[in-house]
Order: structure tokens, then sequence, then C-alpha cells
């Protein structure tokens, strides 16, 4: 079947396969979305995931659709429309488009792994132009324009260009370069002896104390089978985050559900004797972070890397602040089970 993608106002104008989004009249869904209705046969962590399963299952009611579309743009949703527009490279490259639709989506890579490289450089290869042709990731709203809309333009033009560099990375290496060194570069920093991990399992939170903030895909990638990251630089600068992880329906492993930070920010604003407060977003961002305000960061700039952000200096000492948050989901979560699959109500009445 020749397949085609459609803007996603188009959606209900002939069948359509709807891509890492959710919205009324799909044939077909391949979400990893919470809620979403993905058939259970085709669930994966990734959306792409979803879509590579779905090659194989040719039967699936919904799946004759010629037409596949997504209400936004990023790097799991492209490949997985990009995958159902090329079977058969995406077949012969299925676990690398997995990796790569993983790390776009998670910030999680091993760097060990065989295919990490390349997966490293497809993305910060689609980093690199979509930025330079078009706009940032989330930065629609501030040209005034619609993400459904707007992002049409970006699968028009990477849909036909990915092939070549899925085969031939090379290809687009003056594009790539310059964000795969600097994020090689920080992951080798995140291994040197000033950087130290500490892991707290039954609450899903890895804390790490380096120098430095550094690029998500350094400062994620040690902290898969966790879903909070508590990060503690030097001149007692902090950031906690709930990773896109607990957003989504993770297929792969049980997690907890998210906790709303109001009390926890209560609780440090009533230590911090600085001129600034903490504050928190709230648990249905795709990313919430907890911080010490300045200026209010758009969701653009929440979602680029810790390194291109300010981060204020605390008057708390890293030992208090860490014991803090650490308490805060020990309280929290007791009592509370992992599990799959958690609606928004139970994640709000766990709350």
């Amino acid at each position: 079947m020749n397949r085609y993608f459609v803007p996603f106002a188009q959606l209900r104008q002939q069948p359509t396969i709807l891509v890492d989004s959710v919205g009324n009249g799909a044939t077909l869904t391949l979400a990893h979305w919470r809620g979403a209705p993905t058939p259970p046969a085709l669930r994966h962590d990734t959306s792409a995931g979803s879509a590579l399963r779905a090659l194989h299952h040719s039967e699936t009611p919904g799946l004759e659709a010629a037409a596949v579309t997504a209400n936004h743009f990023d790097v799991d949703g492209f490949i997985g429309v990009w995958t159902l527009l090329n079977p058969g490279l995406a077949l012969r490259h299925a676990e690398l488009l997995r990796l790569v639709a993983g790390l776009g989506d998670f910030r999680e890579i091993d760097l060990a792994d065989p295919l990490a490289d390349r997966a490293l450089q497809l993305v910060c290869w689609l980093n690199a132009e979509e930025k330079a042709r078009f706009y940032e990731p989330f930065g629609a709203p501030a040209r005034r324009r619609r993400e459904d809309e707007a992002s049409a333009g970006k699968f028009a033009w990477f849909l036909p260009r990915f092939a070549e560099m899925l085969e031939n990375p090379e290809a687009g290496r003056a594009a790539w370069q310059p964000e795969y060194e600097r994020v090689r570069q920080a992951a080798a920093r995140m291994r040197e002896p000033q950087t130290n991990w500490r892991r707290y399992p039954e609450i899903s939170l890895a804390v790490v104390a380096t120098p430095t903030p550094v690029s998500y895909y350094a400062l994620f990638g040690p902290t898969a089978g966790s879903d909070i990251v508590l990060s503690l630089y030097e001149g007692q600068r902090y950031e906690l985050e709930y990773k896109y992880t607990t957003w989504i329906d993770l297929e792969s492993r049980p997690t907890l559900p998210r906790l709303p930070l109001a009390p926890l920010v209560a609780r440090l604003n009533a230590l911090e004797t600085s001129t600034r407060a903490w504050a928190a977003d709230g648990i249905t961002d795709t990313g919430p972070l907890l911080r010490l305000s300045g200026k209010k960061l758009t969701k653009a700039e929440r979602y680029a890397d810790p390194d291109g952000r300010p981060i204020y200096a605390s008057s708390i000492v890293p030992e208090v602040f860490e014991r803090e948050v650490v308490a805060f989901f020990q309280a929290g979560y007791a009592g509370i089970q992992p599990k799959k699959d958690w609606t928004w109500a139970e994640v709000k009445a766990a709350g």
C-alpha cells in the first residue's frame, strides 16, 4: 500500500491513521499518550514503536487506511509517520528507529549500545534542521500559529529526506555534528569523578550532583528506569523534574503516579532565605519542573536543555535540599504501588 501524509486538519476527510496524537475520527490510533485507544497488541513505550508493531499486524482494523497524520511534529511522532509511509525500509532499520524515537521523547540513550551513535546523529540532525528551517519544539504559539497547522510544513520537508539520512548519516554531518559533539562531551563529563549519582528506586528518583548543567541527552541517559530527576549543581543551584515517562502510558514497566509538587514548593519556600521563591509546573505538563523562579520560562524554554536556561542559587545547602525532596516523595508514595495504565483521574486522586 502507498500511504501518504495529510495535515491534521484533514483527519476526517478520508480514512486516516493517527500517530502520536489523539483525536476523533481516526480509523486507527497509534499513540502512547495516556488513555489513547491504541490496540493492546500494538502498544509500545513510543508511538513509533507502535507503528513498527503495526507493520507485523496487517490484519489490524483501520490499518488499511492510506492517509496518515499527527497533530504535532516531534522525533517520535515523525518516526512513526515515516515508518507507516516507508514500511520496507523501516523494518530493515527497526531497532535503530526505536532508539531514535526513545531518545527523542525520553532523552534516554545508552551510549554503549552499538546503534547509539547513529541514533544520536539522526536525532541531532532532526533537531538542527527543525530549528534552522522552521521553529523550535513548542515554538508555534510564540509565532501565533497552531502547532497542528504549522507542523505540516515540517512533515512535508522531512518525510522525503529522512531515508537518505537513515542509510547515510554522513550526508547530514554539517547539521548534526555540533549538537552531537556537545552531547558526547557532556556525557563524558557525567562519567567523571566530580559527578556523583544516587538512586532511590522505591520512589523512582535519580539524584545527580554535577558541576554544571548539561544537555538532556547527557543528563537523562543514565537515569533510565527512574521517572524523577533531581539535579544538584555547584553554587547551590537545583532543578527537580518529572520525566516524560510518567505523562504517557509506559508499556515496558509499571510507574508511580505524579504527585502535585505544591506541598514541596511550600516546604522549600519556608526554608529559602534568598530573594527568590520556589515554583513548579502542574502534574499534567509533559515535563513539570520545580526550580527557583526568575523570569517565567516559556514551554519552549523549559523543553530546551538545562544548560540553556538560568538556574539560580538557593540558600538551602545540597544535603538539606536532597533530604527534603526524598522525604516528600517517600511520604507521598507510602502505600502506593507502581502499576501500568494510570488514568489522569487516578493520578490526581493519588495526589
